[in-house]
């Protein structure tokens, strides 16, 4: 699975012909995908081209150390941008009495420009395997690909620091099973997902009759995760939204 992620890219410069002396340079890129040919983006000069197999090579040591295991590995496009999502078994926070969730550690990286060298930590369900955010983002770190800035030295600390931080989170978890579900936030979710969703969610919300945000939350990660495609990115945009709304509407 991850292998698919792991293509190799490479920079071609962006010139025009400037006869009789030969070329003249643009102050752009290409960014190409060598082993298709496809040509993922054209970026500024200034633009520091970091590969997935550097990001890869640098993360494993410490999530091996912490014996983290790959659930994810998705590539959208033509490979422009990349997720990877690692779930940490040993790590485990209790939403209510036998319902489990484990952290887990996100990295993003793009050809395009669309974002950084992105590391994030969540909680994420124990029972239902879908790599879905249930928690506000416990931490973050962004590696710009920037010429004068990029370092993945420290690529490791960051992980480190967000693993941490995943073990002390959960405080905030248990308020949706605590508050009693109102209709009208049925709705707000249904609206949430594409209109073709829209007869499938509200049979699959009348068949198993959530009481709670809690019962929501479950609700809302089943259809994400298994009746949605998971090559495509507005999924997981969609996936992101889940929870903060959940959480707003059970505060509220």
């Amino acid at each position: 699975m991850i292998e698919q992620t792991l293509f190799p890219v490479t920079e071609t410069p962006a010139v025009f012909p400037d006869d009789p002396s030969g070329y003249i340079s643009t102050g752009y890129k290409f960014i190409v995908r060598e082993d298709t040919g496809k040509v993922l983006s054209c970026m500024s000069n200034d633009y520091k081209l970091v590969n997935n197999n550097q990001i890869i090579d640098a993360a494993k040591p410490i999530l091996k150390q912490h014996n983290a295991k790959l659930k994810e590995a998705v590539s959208f496009g033509d490979g422009q941008q990349t997720t990877w999502k690692w779930i940490l078994p040993d790590v485990e926070i209790e939403i209510s009495k036998g319902d489990m969730m484990n952290p887990e550690i996100i990295i993003k990286n793009s050809y395009d420009g669309t974002s950084q060298v992105h590391i994030l930590s969540g909680a994420f369900r124990l029972v239902c395997s879908n790599g879905m955010i249930i928690g506000t983002t416990i931490d973050k770190y962004n590696y710009k690909h920037n010429i004068s800035n990029i370092n993945l030295d420290n690529l490791d600390e960051s992980i480190e620091k967000t693993i941490i931080q995943a073990r002390t989170v959960g405080e905030e978890f248990p308020i949706l099973k605590d508050k009693k579900l109102r209709q009208k936030h049925i709705i707000e979710l249904i609206k949430l997902f594409p209109s073709t969703m829209n007869e499938f969610i509200t049979q699959y919300l009348i068949a198993n009759k959530p009481k709670d945000y809690w019962d929501l939350f479950n609700c809302a990660t089943y259809i994400s995760s298994h009746k949605m495609n998971r090559k495509y990115n507005s999924t997981h945009q969609l996936e992101a939204k889940i929870y903060p709304n959940i959480s707003k509407w059970a505060k509220a």
